[in-house]
């Protein structure tokens, strides 16, 4: 049962790949919450969308891969510039100009990317738990992208972030992901959600996910040298997947706002969500002013 229906929806195509968008409320300015991993689609912002559209135009879409999207085998539709272009797409689709940017995880670099290729369209970013290449990951996490596509026997952990795991066990391996990114306590029903949410994809495609590939650090610095926008990045305190020195590293290279939520995981805009509504309606109420 969703707490609110969507006022439009809609398909754009971009280069071959049907991606379907969301549209709900209508009140300016416009917030584009853009994809994350595509593990997961556009339902995550659920704790967001009704407080949201209570004020504003929202519009959500899922990146190809997930949801009402297509789910390509081909590494091409999930690079860096190919979503970018798509939030472009979707943008022309509903006929607004310009939208204040909100993204989890890997959709910061999207963000920037869009940020940097369009100024004129982005009034303004929120980065919530940045996966940007401007500090490594730690522990068994780091060694597990060293891993990757290596034959391991029994992997335990971190080890089950691997391409051959995925293709053989990857419901577990949802499971062990969801566990890691929402370490605080009374999480069952946040954890199933985004588990259900991976389950509606496959392995294969995030695979062809991870072909595509991340840009690496100079380039994402480089952008955050152009971004002339306000922004506003918010992580929390106990984030397993993406390290704090992400944020602070973030903010620091675009001059932003870092709001750091005390006991916090990956995903707090599930887990405590009105917190991170409450710092987004104030953000959106100073651009738009």
């Amino acid at each position: 049962m969703r707490a609110r229906l969507p006022d439009v929806e809609g398909h754009v195509d971009r280069d071959g790949v049907e991606i379907g968008y969301e549209v709900h409320g209508n009140g300016a300015p416009t917030l584009l919450l853009l994809p994350a991993w595509t593990i997961v689609h556009s339902r995550l912002w659920k704790g967001q969308v009704p407080y949201l559209a209570r004020r504003h135009r929202v519009v959500v879409f899922d990146g190809p891969g997930n949801g009402r999207s297509d789910r390509p085998q081909d590494p091409d539709p999930y690079g860096h510039e190919a979503v970018a272009a798509a939030a472009i797409d979707v943008m022309d689709a509903i006929g607004t100009d310009a939208v204040v940017l909100v993204s989890l995880s890997k959709g910061a670099n999207w963000s920037l990317k869009l940020a940097v290729d369009h100024p004129e369209h982005v009034l303004g970013q929120v980065f919530i738990a940045p996966s940007v290449p401007l500090a490594p990951p730690s522990g068994a996490r780091a060694r597990s992208v060293d891993t990757f596509y290596d034959e391991l026997e029994d992997p335990q952990g971190w080890e089950k972030n691997n391409a051959h795991y995925w293709l053989r066990h990857y419901e577990d391996f949802a499971e062990f992901f969801f566990s890691q990114c929402f370490p605080e306590p009374h999480s069952t029903k946040q954890r199933e959600d985004t588990v259900g949410w991976a389950l509606e994809t496959k392995p294969e495609v995030l695979l062809a996910d991870a072909m595509a590939g991340m840009p690496d650090r100079d380039t994402v610095l480089g952008w955050c040298a152009r971004v002339d926008s306000p922004v506003l990045v918010i992580h929390g305190s106990e984030d397993r997947i993406s390290p704090l020195s992400r944020a602070e590293a973030l903010t620091e290279a675009t001059g932003g706002e870092l709001v750091v939520l005390q006991g916090s995981g990956h995903i707090p805009l599930a887990r405590d969500p009105v917190k991170v509504n409450l710092a987004l309606r104030d953000f959106v109420d100073r651009v738009a002013s």
